[in-house]
């Protein structure tokens, strides 16, 4: 079997590498990674072997940041569809390759440019504000982008007399109209991941561990309707920044369920209950540690977007960096702690 990773252009057998102990698979990729010339960027919902092997782990802004640093040819980027546009774009110079093409988001299908564009028509001098879970064509049409670690910072960078267009998120944009109190229409799509999660379901696991807190993902449905329900709305790099630090020993996690193997890692000692064990996203789960090697032995298969979309689309993107780079190189280092939203949303705060 080893005589077959001799050679680049010979795939290995899908069945050979089901068969084959994940602790062998995983060191062959390791091993492949480095011959190919291959940086391995990871989502945190994203199967644990497959963390196993990543570079860097991480949630869409991190994501989209270390892209810019990284040194090799290849980026293997295993999350879904639009974070493997956003890294091409955003690093140009780069080979830019995912393990299924078909991983995609349902909340990013929910918007196309045509309902931007109409949108943006139907209220004149309003400001398009994208989720990064939208394809490269539907921020194209759009001002600023943002994630949900740095949507408050985002929104309170627009001049206050603006009227705020967003994009896709229902649950995420009315918790920044929330938080900000600003002028802003929500578009009504959502991650089917998180809207499974209901209060129901965590009002008996708060009774079941009554001195865990409770860690919200500002996509769960369940927000606008119990916004106090939760101890803390973060998003994922929040989340497993802050129980790093918090002396709580138990907690239960509002997300994408994939995430606890990261938690669990970083956090043996303590425990990390799903809020709902139904919270998986199947476009996430399409990626395995097989296709990944896969990828890495036919270079395939390749994410490129049209060049006049993409120099629409990093306008609102490179804007959203920006903000952020600008907003923590203003924070003295000693606000800027483990936990990443603390600078962010004290960023966000010094523009009020």
């Amino acid at each position: 079997m080893d005589k077959l990773l001799e050679s680049s252009a010979v795939p290995m057998p899908e069945a050979a590498t089901l068969a084959m102990p994940k602790e062998r698979l995983i060191a062959l990729v390791k091993e492949m990674k480095k011959q190919r010339g291959v940086v391995i960027l990871a989502h945190n919902y994203q199967e644990g072997p497959i963390q196993e092997v990543a570079d860097f782990t991480g949630d869409s802004l991190k994501l989209a940041q270390f892209a810019k640093t990284v040194a090799e040819p290849i980026i293997l980027f295993c999350g879904v569809h639009f974070m493997a546009e956003s890294a091409a774009m955003i690093c140009p110079d780069k080979k830019v390759i995912v393990p299924d093409p078909a991983a995609g988001c349902s909340l990013a299908d929910m918007i196309v440019p045509s309902h931007v564009r109409t949108w943006k028509k139907e209220h004149p001098g309003g400001v398009a504000v994208c989720y990064i879970n939208t394809s490269a064509a539907v921020k194209a049409e759009c001002d600023y982008c943002c994630t949900s670690a740095n949507g408050e910072l985002i929104i309170e960078a627009i001049p206050a007399e603006k009227e705020i267009l967003f994009v896709p998120d229902y649950y995420l944009g009315t918790y920044l109209k929330t938080r900000t109190g600003r002028n802003i229409d929500v578009w009504k799509g959502y991650c089917p991941a998180h809207a499974v999660i209901n209060p129901e379901e965590i009002d008996h696991l708060r009774d079941a561990h009554p001195d865990a807190e409770f860690l919200m993902h500002p996509e769960c449905g369940c927000l606008t309707k119990q916004i106090d329900l939760a101890d803390q709305i973060l998003s994922t790099d929040g989340m497993i920044q802050y129980v790093k630090k918090s002396p709580s020993t138990t907690f239960i996690i509002a997300t994408e369920k994939g995430i606890l193997y990261r938690m669990r890692k970083d956090n043996p000692e303590k425990t990390f209950i799903a809020a709902s064990e139904h919270a998986g996203c199947h476009h996430m789960e399409r990626n395995t540690l097989e296709k990944v090697f896969r990828s890495l032995v036919t270079l395939e298969y390749p994410v490129t977007v049209d060049p006049e979309i993409a120099l629409r689309a990093l306008v609102p993107l490179e804007r959203m960096l920006a903000i952020t780079e600008r907003a923590r190189a203003k924070q003295p280092a000693e606000t800027i702690s483990l936990y990443e939203d603390d600078w962010i949303l004290a960023a966000a705060n010094d523009l009020r």
